[in-house]
């Protein structure tokens, strides 16, 4: 028996931590090399699957199948985004309310729905409604040994399956998130004027003013990332699930749950990157 059988035998528990930032690095490799492969893929993806590509468009924004029946991802981020525009303009009326300043509304949706609430909702609805249903997608057919075939006959899963879906999203998350920023701000609006009662003319005045165009370019900016990010993550995980359709869930389970890490540490990197020198922001008058 070899010195390392040994060690192994007498300290089973010692060994089993020591593994484990060496097995916690070689995972973040795999990712790595996996989402190189993806990234590469996609040039040649564009070119040569484009039936499947504009399929998958139309899966992102309107829903396939039941799905379809409820509008798939554009619905449900607009209805998050809509519902958080409205929260935000009860909560910001209130506050501002109690120090005399509910004029400010305007501002404060102009300010916290551009760089915050838009870009994080859009990023949860992503990661619950597309991002999860390609890692199921990619897993019943890695089960299946659907992706196995795919190789057999000389088609690149990885260009076929992963870069297509990459491409697709990049494609669909523009018009996407631009109509949930529009439903924040429509709620918002709606809410403030026609439900708090405050005139009209006087939120529309502090909401122009300080609804900065170069933030708005900025958020769309840290969509695009998010969304590149979520469906790197979800594709990965579905791609090399195992254990069956429980592997499937598991699978799943695991790549929304890093996503949505990814949405807040993306958020939190675009914004000490673009506003944590000087905020591109001054409140005087």
């Amino acid at each position: 028996m070899g010195t390392s059988a040994v060690v192994r035998a007498r300290f089973p528990r010692l060994t089993r931590n020591a593994g484990r930032p060496v097995a916690w690095l070689a995972g973040i490799g795999d990712h790595m090399l996996f989402y190189g492969r993806a990234l590469k893929g996609v040039p040649h993806a564009t070119v040569h699957f484009r039936k499947e590509l504009i399929r998958l468009i139309a899966e992102i924004s309107m829903g396939a199948g039941t799905l379809a029946m409820i509008g798939g991802t554009v619905v449900i981020v607009g209805f998050l985004t809509l519902a958080t525009g409205g929260v935000l303009a009860i909560q910001g009326y209130s506050s501002l309310g109690n120090i005399g300043i509910e004029a400010l509304t305007g501002f404060l949706s102009a300010f916290i729905n551009v760089r915050i609430a838009a870009p994080v909702v859009a990023g949860i609805g992503l990661a619950a409604t597309f991002g999860a249903g390609v890692t199921a997608q990619l897993g019943a057919m890695r089960i299946n040994e659907e992706i196995d075939a795919l190789e057999s006959m000389g088609i690149p899963p990885v260009e076929y399956l992963v870069s297509t879906r990459i491409a697709a999203g990049m494609v669909a998350v523009t018009p996407l998130y631009a109509i949930a920023v529009i439903l924040s701000f429509v709620a918002s609006q709606f809410t403030t004027v026609f439900l708090l009662g405050q005139s009209s003319g006087l939120y529309s005045h502090y909401f122009d003013t300080f609804l900065n165009p170069i933030d708005l370019l900025w958020s769309f900016l840290q969509a695009i990332l998010m969304a590149l990010a979520i469906l790197l993550v979800h594709t990965y995980f579905g791609y090399f699930a195992s254990g069956g359709p429980s592997g499937v869930g598991v699978a799943v389970g695991n790549a929304v749950r890093t996503s949505l890490i990814v949405v807040v540490t993306v958020t939190l990197l675009v914004s000490l990157s673009v506003y944590g020198s000087n905020g591109n922001f001054n409140l005087s008058g």
